[in-house]
């Protein structure tokens, strides 16, 4: 059986939450090398996930020396992104990046020039997409089922939900915060479910109104005020070219009971969907109104609950799949670098106070 040759670059915690434990579910893939400027995450992470053969770095450069690795997951903060993705596609290796795609769009964009220059797959970890609902959505979408799709909400709304660990809160380091963490995964599932990836254009507004809160109330832990650099909450109304809508909600922080993280709303000349309570599908059908609950649970067996497969691991063994077989990816960069240049719109407009317009 032909395997990818897998290198781990970042073994924090979204290395060792979602792409190490995933990777190992999936018979095709070889977790190789390990990567970290804290050498001893790395070698922990061996530990769990490597062999007695897998190698240790504390500098990636060294790592994309080695001609046997075929696949390299980007998992570091996102100031590193395009640097390490682009050193590894000039290096030969295909490349999946955690979301976001980069720090800033000029950074996303020269990843995409890499790849089309070297020829090497890269891909977005927007592990969201391979949830059963939003595959279910997508198809009953494509099939025309929705209509033309006009007004779509993207929601990433925490309570109280603050990441107080690694550079979160540092601005310099991410980006930005909740819009650029949370809300890149909820941008990106409307833009896939409505296929529009042509904004025209985008007014924002970032919020730092919670976030020097002392001894707050938060799912990790009271946050430190003077380490929190980044928006507690940003909002963003997106017109398209086409003339549809998108309003787009993210927060770690807000006084709100209303909590969606990674869902969509979408309404259509046809019919509306939303992810608020499981997936729901409503329109009008012979002059009355109806409201369709999808069952997607694959059970339905006495004693039997059924088998199914998390978005994180089929992300990783449908990715390993397209390197192997030379299958187009499930997330395309040109895709995410759209997410990527909504999301800095949003910031500037929040900055300037204006209006951001696309060429």
């Amino acid at each position: 059986m032909a395997k990818a040759r897998v290198g781990i670059i970042g073994c924090g915690g979204i290395a060792n939450g979602k792409h190490l434990p995933s990777l190992a579910q999936v018979k095709e893939a070889e977790i190789v090398a390990f990567c970290d400027i804290i050498v001893e995450k790395a070698e922990q992470a061996k530990e769990k996930y490597g062999n007695e053969e897998s190698k240790v770095y504390s500098d990636y450069k060294e790592m994309l020396k080695d001609a046997s690795i075929d696949v390299i997951h980007v998992c570091t903060p996102n100031d590193s992104h395009a640097a390490i993705s682009i050193d590894a596609l000039e290096a030969g290796k295909h490349v999946l990046c955690e979301k976001p795609m980069a720090k800033t769009a000029a950074d996303a964009r020269k990843m995409l020039e890499a790849a089309k220059r070297t020829g090497k797959k890269l891909s977005i970890g927007y592990n969201n997409r391979y949830r059963a609902d939003s595959r279910y959505l997508k198809q009953a979408v494509d099939a025309g089922e929705l209509g033309e799709i006009y007004f779509a909400k993207a929601h990433a709304i925490r309570r109280r939900a603050v990441p107080t660990w690694g550079v979160f809160l540092d601005e310099e380091k991410q980006g930005g915060g909740p819009l650029i963490d949370i809300g890149t995964h909820a941008l990106d599932l409307v833009l896939w479910m409505m296929d529009n990836y042509e904004p025209q254009v985008v007014l924002g507004r970032a919020y730092h109104k919670l976030s020097q809160t002392e001894n707050a109330a938060n799912a990790w832990g009271p946050w430190d005020p003077a380490k929190f650099t980044v928006e507690d909450s940003a909002f963003a109304m997106i017109t398209m070219k086409n003339g549809a809508t998108v309003i787009l909600e993210s927060s770690w922080a807000l006084n709100s009971l209303e909590v969606d993280e990674a869902k969509v709303s979408l309404s259509g000349t046809k019919a509306g969907a939303d992810m608020k309570n499981g997936l729901r599908i409503n329109g009008e059908e012979n002059s009355r109104l109806y409201v369709k609950n999808i069952e997607l649970n694959s059970g339905g067996v006495a004693f039997y609950e059924g088998a199914s497969e998390t978005a994180e691991v089929l992300e990783a063994a449908w990715w390993i799949d397209a390197v192997l077989n030379d299958k187009e990816t499930f997330v395309k960069p040109e895709q995410a670098l759209v997410v990527s240049e909504i999301l800095e719109a949003i910031y500037e407009s929040s900055a300037t106070g204006k209006a951001v317009y696309f060429e």
